[in-house]
């Protein structure tokens, strides 16, 4: 009788790859062939995706500082300019709460970017 060497592993893996292809539409979810072609794809774009939202909320936090800005009557750039000049050191997504959460605060540091 053959000796049977790889039954539980193999197993293991068929039975992760199907587990991650859940809820996918079609024969993707339970082909192993097509489960595995989409599940490597997944892997690939959630690893693009990651990084691009880095990019997409710095510019969600430009348009809102950039709002913000506006309503004090500065632009963005001035305001960023401003800020450099007076050697304050927030960040962009600080800012942006700012803006949002404490306009008076945004406003005390919108005059100090204006003056200098």
């Amino acid at each position: 009788m053959p000796r049977a060497k790889t039954r539980v592993p193999s197993r293991k893996r068929r039975k992760k790859i199907i587990k991650a292809a859940r809820g996918y539409f079609g024969r993707r979810k339970s082909n192993l062939k097509l489960a595995k072609e989409a599940v490597d794809r997944a892997g690939q774009n959630a690893f693009i995706h990651r990084r691009d939202k880095k990019s997409a909320f710095r510019s969600l936090w430009i348009v809102r500082i950039n709002a913000a800005a506006k309503e004090v009557g500065l632009s963005y750039s001035r305001f960023i300019a401003g800020l450099k000049k007076a050697n304050i050191s927030l960040d962009r997504k600080i800012l942006a709460d700012l803006a949002i959460s404490d306009a008076a605060a945004f406003k005390k540091l919108a005059d100090i970017a204006q003056t200098a």
